[in-house]
Order: C-alpha cells, then sequence, then structure tokens
C-alpha cells in the first residue's frame, strides 16, 4: 500500500535549524532547509568543477549538476526540460523577460497588472510599458475577501492587450485566482499570461499546462532550496524570444536567457529540494508521481494547521484577520491587532521564540489596497516542517499581546 499521510515529525527532524528552538512562521519570505539540501550545496562547493563541458571530469560534473537541475524543476512544475530557465531570483527573471518581451511592444498596446500581485509582476511591467509607450491597465481585487474575480482581469483585455501579469498565490494574503480562466480570457485576446508562481510552489501540486500560464516563474527559496529563481516556459515560445545576451555566449534555448555561468552549488541544491519534496511521503514511482502525491499531503497537513491558527486568532479579541477563510487560499495568515503597530507585534513575538514577521512583503500595492499602508501587517506563514505546537505558541503569544495591550 502506498502511504498517503504526512508524517510532520519525522520532516522536522530533518532540518537542523528547528534545534535553535523558534517556531518559523517566516517562509513565506524563505523557508529553512533540510540537511540533504545543505549536504548537496556543501558537496558541490568541495568537488572539483569547472565551466561545463565534456573533456575533463569538473566540466561534466558541473554539466551534470545544470542538467539534474533543469529535470527536478521540470518534475516540479509539470513543464520541458528545455524549457526551465534559471536565474539570480524571480525578481531578476521577470525583469529580464519584461524587457525582451517589450521589444515586440508598440504605442498604444496594452499590459494588465493586478493589486493582488507582489512588486516583483508588477513594477518591471509597468516599467517595461513606461519605455515602450504602452498603457498599464490595473485589476483591482475585493477589498473584503481578498479574492481577485476573473472578471476584474477578462473586463481590461482589449485586442491590444500583450500580455497579462498575476499571481498563482498571494503572497500577502494566500489567495488563490482562478489562473486558468483568466488565461483563457487573455488567450483568447492574444495576450500572453506571466504567472508569479513564487508563493503557490511551495504549498500545491503545480501543473503550468494546466494553469494556462505561458510563463511560470519560482524561488527554490521559498520551497527549502537555496536563494535562486527559475522560470518554466515552451520552449518554442523561447525559441522565438531574443534577449540580449553576450555575444559569444550560447544562443540555444534556454541557456540564450542565463546570463554568466550559472551557481552551480545552488542549483544541486535545489535538485535536493525537489527530491525532499517528492519523498514527503514515501512510495513508489517517477519523481513527478512522487511530487503530486507528497505535495497533496502536505497540502492537507498545512490547510489544516492553517484553520487551526485562523480559528485560535479569530477568538482574541481585536484581532482582525485579512481576507477570505475560503479553503482555496495557501496556508498564510495576515492579521493586525488593534492599538498596535505590527511591527511591535512582530518584537513581541519574537520575545517567545515565534518568527511571524510584519510588513507590506513588497505586495506594496495589495498592502495598500487594502488600507494597511506601507506599514502592513503580520504575517504567519506555514511550511512542511510546521506542527501544532508550533501554530499554538502563535496563538498563544497573541493571545498574551492582546491582554497586555
Amino acid at each position: 500500500m502506498i502511504a498517503t499521510s504526512y508524517d510532520v515529525a519525522a520532516v522536522r527532524a530533518c532540518f537542523p535549524a528547528l534545534a535553535e528552538g523558534a517556531a518559523h512562521f517566516d517562509g513565506p519570505g524563505g523557508s529553512q532547509v533540510p540537511d540533504t539540501v545543505a549536504d548537496a550545496v556543501a558537496a558541490t562547493l568541495r568537488a572539483a568543477v569547472s565551466n561545463r563541458g565534456t573533456v575533463t571530469p569538473a566540466e561534466r560534473r558541473a554539466d551534470a549538476v545544470v542538467v539534474e537541475a533543469r529535470r527536478a524543476m521540470a518534475d516540479l512544475l509539470g513543464a520541458e526540460q528545455v524549457g526551465i530557465v534559471f536565474g539570480r531570483s524571480m525578481t531578476q527573471l521577470t525583469y529580464d523577460f519584461a524587457r525582451t518581451l517589450a521589444k515586440e511592444w508598440m504605442p498604444g498596446d496594452e499590459v494588465v497588472v493586478t493589486r493582488l500581485d507582489h512588486d516583483a509582476n508588477i513594477r518591471p511591467w509597468v516599467q517595461a510599458a513606461e519605455t515602450r509607450g504602452v498603457v498599464v491597465r490595473w485589476a483591482d481585487f475585493d477589498r473584503e475577501t481578498g479574492e481577485l474575480p476573473v472578471a476584474a482581469v477578462a473586463g481590461l483585455l482589449s485586442p491590444r492587450t500583450r500580455l497579462v501579469a498575476v499571481t498563482a498565490a498571494s503572497n500577502l494574503l494566500g489567495t488563490r485566482p482562478d489562473v486558468l480562466a483568466i488565461a483563457e480570457a487573455a488567450h483568447a485576446a492574444g495576450a500572453l499570461v506571466y504567472v508569479d508562481g513564487v508563493h503557490l510552489t511551495p504549498h500545491s501540486p503545480v501543473d503550468i499546462t494546466a494553469l494556462g500560464a505561458d510563463f511560470f516563474a519560482c524561488s527554490p527559496y521559498k520551497f527549502l532550496g537555496p536563494h535562486l529563481g527559475a522560470l518554466a516556459a515552451a520552449p518554442a515560445l523561447l525559441e522565438r524570444l531574443r534577449p540580449d545576451k553576450l555575444l559569444p555566449s550560447r544562443d540555444c534555448v534556454p541557456e540564450r536567457f542565463e546570463l554568466g555561468t550559472l551557481p552551480y552549488e545552488s542549483l544541486a541544491g535545489t535538485t535536493a529540494a525537489v527530491e525532499f519534496l517528492a519523498g514527503l511521503v514515501p512510495g513508489p514511482g517517477t519523481r513527478r508521481e512522487r511530487l503530486a502525491r507528497s505535495m497533496t499531503a502536505l497540502e492537507t497537513h498545512e490547510v489544516t494547521l492553517r484553520d487551526r491558527m485562523e480559528d485560535g486568532l479569530r477568538a482574541l479579541p481585536g484581532v482582525l484577520l485579512h481576507g477570505s477563510p475560503d479553503r482555496s487560499r495557501t496556508p498564510t495568515v495576515l492579521f493586525t491587532v488593534d492599538g498596535l503597530a505590527p511591527s511591535a507585534v512582530y518584537e513581541r513575538l519574537a520575545l517567545v521564540g515565534v518568527n511571524a514577521p510584519a510588513s507590506h512583503f513588497y505586495a506594496l500595492e495589495c498592502a495598500r489596497w487594502l488600507g494597511l499602508g506601507d506599514a502592513g501587517a503580520v504575517r504567519a506563514g506555514i511550511a512542511p516542517y510546521t506542527d501544532e505546537s508550533d501554530v499554538d505558541r502563535l496563538v498563544a503569544g497573541v493571545a498574551d499581546i492582546v491582554k497586555d495591550s
């Protein structure tokens, strides 16, 4: 029989950082890493590596690291190996692709961005549009529920729309828009769809084809890996794009989009992170099949903890939770405490070993649209290593803050 249950104690035992004793709710900004990821990074740094090639063992080792990382990310996202592009961060990749795509735009063309998104999926498009005389259309979300209706995007589309940028999950509220329906509307108008998958990928099985994404960007350091960015797209789409690049650098896909030598140690750590996710629930199958099973079990585990956290916080006087309690959200809780600055709540929780930061978390348009201003709110994000005792510590910490205020 194939296991389907999630053993959080076994998972936690793989994270050396947890020995420090903190309850980590800061995963949306960057997760802790399991020992296998740290070992993979260290092993690559200790081994002889060189620029990629086929002559020396060091060259072949470097090439294998890159190839394996592409295979791992393709398995994670349901993409093709030659459609995986690596970069320093999702932000850097999005800027690069915005500049490349903007070469084809003409004055009077249009792009659509949403106020739900992280600024990394807003500002690159806004700034690229400004350089080309392109009109920016803003899709607003519902302030009460945090939901982004399909109609809010579809109503802005026209024959001049060249691109729609939308998040797969809000890093501030956890809201998961209907990306497929948005993509279908965008494609019917002849537009491309660039999806920010940074906050979805750590929490749910991903299939970029099922999402309708032309481009899907994410960050391995949000799903237990090293600091890195990755983008998936159809190889045929990448083939027709011509980014600025050095003359002697490789012009094949996906290498033409990767500027300079890749960080081999980070790529090795990314492969290890994907393999760790695939093994969250032991069992047979291809890595893609194991990922689907493990990520489904993880999602169930995290939603259960999110509900426990929300129930506990909602019972406290003066605590306001932002967004809808709808189960389609990621395990992310955004809250404020009456009479207290979010930063003060963050600092008080840190004193009792609960790491739940406060900010707009670069979802600046989202925070302002919610009326939170640039101070934002406290965000508690659940990760694969979060357990019930962590959640209870956070709720108890907030309860003490409320009692003392």
